[in-house]
């Protein structure tokens, strides 16, 4: 955790929406704006108090009726891949991650409509341009990078920036005690690999080898389908009104 004094953000809250995760409820959100030289400090201290990160803002739900919503990190140092999760390590064995600066492509955001049009057709996100692209990714004032999954090719080990097929995208940030993931997108053809998972494997070897004790996955929500691969990673913690404490998947 940081020690550098970080001024007093100002909070908001906004008005009430339905909710993407559980039928029938209603979510409200309390957020600020991360800017200026204090914003990774800032991203710090509220990643780690269950906040998460879009573009320049922070965030966690703050919801009258429902405490559903809990905030998840991977305890990288510890953790031991599954029988499955090694076979998935093995099955994407062709493939090679690039980290950059967060910066957009045009082959992103091919691959991020594919993806969404796959996956999230009704969600949030499905009208982005390529311009609302753009923004998710370049929309930081904290330490946030890409990584790119592409398909090994002949003399990709030779070059700074593979050409092999992109299959997955990663955007991260860089905190003080660990990873978080912002968000990831793949191709939706190559469902077989569960990209999903090696990508969030990958960041735990990332974590292990930069020294940093955690990887931060957002939330999870008990009972949500769609949520629940999360769990999968032990071991880790969950942040309870007690502060974090250690979660076993039973």
């Amino acid at each position: 955790m940081t020690n550098h004094p970080v001024n007093s953000p100002q909070f908001f809250l906004t008005a009430p929406s339905p909710c993407p995760y559980l039928e029938g409820q209603s979510e409200r959100k309390v957020f600020t704006h991360l800017v200026g030289e204090k914003a990774p400090d800032l991203n710090d201290l509220l990643t780690q108090g269950g906040f998460r990160r879009s573009q320049n803002i922070a965030y966690r739900p703050a919801c009258e009726t429902c405490r559903a919503c809990v905030s998840v990190r991977i305890l990288a140092d510890e953790f031991k891949p599954t029988r499955s999760m090694r076979r998935n390590l093995a099955a994407n064995s062709d493939l090679v991650a690039t980290e950059y600066h967060a910066e957009p492509s045009s082959e992103q955001f091919r691959l991020f409509r594919r993806y969404l049009d796959s996956r999230h057709r009704r969600g949030g996100m499905a009208d982005m341009s390529i311009g609302d692209y753009a923004m998710m990714v370049e929309d930081t004032h904290v330490d946030t990078r890409i990584i790119e999954y592409r398909i090994k090719v002949e003399g990709d080990g030779l070059q700074d920036h593979p050409t092999g097929p992109l299959v997955g995208v990663a955007l991260t940030d860089r905190m003080g005690d660990g990873l978080s993931m912002v968000y990831s997108f793949y191709d939706p053809d190559e469902a077989p690999r569960s990209l999903g998972t090696f990508m969030i494997l990958d960041h735990i070897e990332r974590a292990k080898a930069l020294g940093l004790p955690h990887v931060y996955l957002g939330y999870w929500v008990e009972g949500s389908q769609k949520m629940e691969y999360k769990v999968r990673f032990q071991p880790q913690e969950h942040l309870m009104a007690q502060g974090w404490q250690r979660y076993e998947n039973s």
